[in-house]
């Protein structure tokens, strides 16, 4: 029981890092129809940045807010300079800008930064809690409570406020959003503001556990993408659902199998979504009128 207890936790810690991962995939997805393979490097600025901070002498809250604003700014230049000047351009165009860019950011951190591993402090010290016989971090339950609070606030936001709402406008019917006077370039923009903003929150919280590098986007975005497949692509509920499972599959496999096999997850439920079923858990089948 202990053992099961160890990897559950371990499980749902990453989970929701991979949840928060997957629900910036969605809001960007839903907003501009993108796929966004350089959502990993928001999550590896969130670390990186606020790594280097602190060893600058910047106290710990101010240098996550600063790591925060850093990717924000990314993902509106990213929006701005890459997605927002191929405008109309085919899906497959779209991902692959994505790429590069992701391949162009990591390449930048690795100069800027350097490529060695990095950990600051816990927000909430490193004794562990001992449950059932398992040990449980502070940093696992601040990890689980930023997750849920960050989804809450997301929700909130977009139902009770008129950018909100304007922003699920968007996501319906871009041209009937423009026609009734929404500055629908604007809100893709937020889109990848807010998703950026996300991903540098996993990645601070985060990174007192499981230590951050240059390269560790590329496979966050691997785990998030397929987070956001099994949730249903689109659908912010089946995001958090999808990174939950992803990360549990993954840390019992590691324990139960082998952890030569933990990185391979991800794939394998990409795959499965694609075989069983392409809509995801919670996503519905498109419907196309003609």
């Amino acid at each position: 029981m202990p053992e099961f207890l160890q990897f559950f936790f371990s499980g749902l810690t990453v989970g929701a890092i991979y949840a928060l991962v997957a629900v910036g995939f969605t809001l960007i997805y839903n907003a501009s129809d993108v796929i966004n393979f350089a959502q990993g490097e928001f999550v590896m600025l969130g670390g990186m940045v606020t790594f280097f901070a602190v060893a600058a002498g910047v106290p710990l809250p101010l240098a996550a807010l600063l790591a925060i604003v850093v990717a924000t700014a990314v993902g509106l230049l990213l929006h701005r300079f890459a997605i927002e000047p191929a405008r109309g351009a085919s899906a497959v165009s779209l991902i692959i800008i994505t790429i590069g860019a992701s391949i162009f950011m990591r390449g930048i951190a690795a100069i800027v930064f350097d490529k060695n591993f990095h950990s600051f402090p816990a927000f909430a010290g490193s004794e562990p809690w001992v449950i059932g016989g398992a040990a449980l971090l502070p940093q696992s339950v601040i990890v689980l409570i930023g997750a849920g609070a960050i989804v809450v606030v997301l929700w909130a936001f977009m139902t009770m406020t008129l950018t909100g709402k304007a922003l699920v406008a968007t996501a319906a019917n871009r041209l009937a959003a423009r026609l009734v006077g929404i500055n629908t370039a604007a809100i893709v923009g937020l889109a990848f503001a807010v998703s950026a903003a996300i991903g540098a929150i996993g990645g601070i919280l985060m990174t007192p556990i499981t230590l951050t590098s240059y390269d560790v986007g590329t496979l966050l975005a691997l785990k998030g993408f397929a987070a956001a497949m099994l949730g249903g692509m689109g659908n912010p509920l089946g995001a958090v659902i999808g990174g939950l499972i992803v990360g549990l599959l993954e840390a019992f496999s590691a324990g139960y199998l082998s952890s030569a096999y933990k990185d391979a997850i991800a794939f394998l439920v990409i795959l499965g979504v694609l075989f069983a079923m392409p809509q995801g858990l919670l996503g519905r089948a498109a419907i196309e009128r003609v």
